[in-house]
């Protein structure tokens, strides 16, 4: 093979890629499932924090507007450990956590 057939070859490569590209720019842009879905308004579910039990179980921390629910969750069953949990801020970890550093020997 020549110099030639690489060249058409790294040519046609890019072309492709460059089509690909160009494809999905097209449909993020005009289809709407496509489209990103956090554009929208703010989120009022999140998942604060996820914490394994042991192989089939998680415990999962969920906050909804500003109320936090803690929750177990298995392969067949979804058990509420606590409701209505206050959520803390980050500025009350950081001061507890500094609390917690002086109080250590």
């Amino acid at each position: 093979m020549d110099i030639g057939s690489y060249l058409r070859f790294v040519l046609a490569l890019v072309f492709v890629v460059g089509m690909i590209g160009a494809l999905a720019y097209v449909a993020k842009r005009s289809l709407p499932m496509f489209r990103n879905i956090n554009t929208g308004p703010a989120r009022r579910i999140a998942i604060v924090e996820v914490t394994p039990l042991d192989a089939r179980r998680r415990l999962v921390l969920l906050r909804r507007d500003d109320v936090e629910h803690l929750v177990i969750l298995g392969p067949n069953s979804e058990t509420v450990v606590e409701r209505n949990i206050t959520a803390v801020s980050d500025a009350d970890v950081a001061a507890m956590k500094a609390c917690f550093e002086e109080r250590q020997p």
